[in-house]
């Protein structure tokens, strides 16, 4: 893919914290001639001559399938907040079904490059459930080969609001003071900024990278400084 191109990208997941935040990068630049926004919801987070929203089921790739030809890029942020509030089916069906079903449909549209918003410690093998069905989302994405594969794995996302209860507010209170213990090979594990990480998202797109390629904090930091 030209680097110097102008190109089309096709967003699922854009009403999420981290979607929001990557289409606020993309309304400014200049590199980015489209953004095509698949949401269940009118998304109005950020407005932009560039954007073209479909009211679209997320989860059924028949209601969007014929509105991806013609992107070079896919995101996809989409996934479940809060994943003790739904049953591992509901959450498989979101997290996992769901993103595999928009990798396929991608891939059968001619794109070239899928950017996925997965986790640290991903393993389809995992103890635990959450990091084994991320692990076999990107076993599925990978073996669907795109020109270019990238698997952005943040630790603790560090949104400005609390979003989903006690929980959450402990953590954003508690993580941001970990960075300075979180040092050396334990860097990757340090929270990240909403905000960086979507921006990061964005700017991944004018990137030289590998065919699968996983983004973690230093990535975050460099591609936003």
């Amino acid at each position: 893919m030209n680097s110097s191109s102008s190109r089309n990208v096709v967003i699922l997941g854009a009403t999420g914290a981290v979607g929001s935040e990557a289409m606020r990068e993309l309304a400014l630049m200049d590199e980015i001639a489209k953004v095509t926004v698949l949401t269940r919801r009118p998304f109005t987070a950020v407005q932009s001559d560039k954007f073209v929203e479909h009211i679209v089921d997320p989860l059924d790739p028949q209601t969007y399938a014929h509105l991806l030809v013609g992107h070079e890029i896919a995101i996809c942020t989409l996934g479940v907040g809060a994943v003790s509030s739904v049953s591992k089916e509901d959450f498989l069906r979101v997290d996992r079904d769901a993103v595999i079903a928009y990798g396929e449909a991608c891939k059968a549209a001619g794109v070239l490059h899928f950017e996925l918003l997965s986790s640290i410690a991903v393993n389809p093998k995992s103890k635990s459930f959450f990091l084994r069905s991320k692990g076999q989302l990107e076993d599925a994405l990978k073996a669907m080969r795109f020109e270019r594969l990238s698997l952005f794995h943040p630790s603790m996302i560090l949104t400005p609001n609390n979003r989903y209860g006690v929980g959450q507010a402990i953590t954003l209170a508690v993580w941001p003071k970990l960075a300075p213990i979180l040092s050396g090979p334990l860097r990757h594990m340090r929270g990240v900024k909403v905000a960086t990480l979507g921006a990061a998202f964005a700017r991944n797109l004018t990137e030289i990278g590998e065919p699968v390629e996983i983004l973690e904090w230093d990535d975050f930091q460099r591609l936003t400084r």
